[in-house]
């Protein structure tokens, strides 16, 4: 006879628990647990599709394609079996890795153009059959680029390249300061109304003004040529109860230029131990009666 076994309800319990439990018999999950990530792949997908560019003719330099760089943008390429398409990078631009969601039936490779600041890296695409879509992406020492690849028997795109707004801007930025440190410090100032009589005195910083003048209108305090925007120290006017009064400026080049004439000024720079330097005008009719 087989010894039949009785097993408290504690134990059978906790052996249910422990029991292995097949994928048939798997608990579906809660109604809004299956909800909410429905709702997030349908996130997903919107602001993947929203954040795509299609090519566009405006965009076609010749044969080749080229799109507005933003970062996170996905650029959507068109290739097609037995062409091969062209994805030229930045010139000056070096060549990280080249990752792909399918290896087996896209063929990738990279190839450069040109020497020198000219050099250009290529990443060169090209499909085994029609009907395929992967993705591209692609790091360099500046950049991330996200190139959608789908592969048609229509015509594909030879080529494809970027503009660069971000890097346009700070080019013309930099090309403006260029512009506006050769340009003179004042223009229309007539010699004989400048006035040179001033007082330099206090600490010696690596900032410490060269010179100060005025033309009876406006005060000019000329720097270092090295004056480094960091430590650019600000301006204080003195009032003759010695009370400190912040002044507004404008910074030409290695000058200050203020829009009135200043008695007595000072550069303040830090808090626990204050560098200060003092810069005072002298009375053109106290000048005038010293060299008498």
């Amino acid at each position: 006879m087989t010894p039949t076994f009785l097993l408290s309800p504690a134990t059978a319990m906790m052996l249910a628990l422990i029991a292995p439990i097949s994928p048939g018999d798997q608990p579906p999950l809660p109604p809004r647990a299956t909800e909410l990530g429905s709702r997030s792949q349908r996130a997903v997908g919107t602001a993947t599709a929203l954040a795509t560019i299609e090519p566009t003719v405006p965009a076609f330099v010749n044969a080749i394609t080229v799109f507005a760089y933003a970062d996170g943008i996905v650029y959507h390429a068109y290739t097609t079996p037995g062409r091969v398409t062209d994805i030229m990078l930045q010139p000056g631009e070096v060549l990280g890795s080249v990752a792909s969601g399918d290896t087996a039936r896209w063929i990738i490779g990279d190839t450069t153009s040109g020497t020198g600041d000219a050099k250009r890296a290529h990443v060169l695409v090209k499909p085994f059959s029609v009907g395929l879509t992967t993705n591209l992406v692609i790091t360099t020492d500046r950049r991330t680029y996200h190139v959608l690849l789908t592969s048609s028997a229509a015509s594909p795109m030879a080529a494809l390249s970027w503009s660069y707004p971000a890097d346009e801007m700070i080019a013309l930025k930099r090309a403006e300061e260029t512009k506006a440190a050769a340009a003179p410090v004042a223009s229309g100032l007539d010699v004989d109304t400048l006035w040179f009589d001033y007082v330099i005195t206090g600490d010696r910083p690596a900032w410490r003004p060269t010179r100060a003048f005025d033309d009876g209108r406006q005060t000019f305090i000329e720097f270092p040529v090295s004056l480094g925007v960091g430590e650019a120290p600000p301006l204080f006017s003195i009032g003759t109860e010695g009370k400190a009064e912040l002044v507004n400026y404008r910074i030409r080049g290695h000058f200050y230029v203020v829009d009135r004439l200043l008695d007595v000024a000072e550069l303040r720079l830090g808090t626990k131990k204050q560098v200060i330097v003092r810069i005072a005008r002298v009375d053109p009719a106290a000048s005038r009666r010293g060299r008498k």
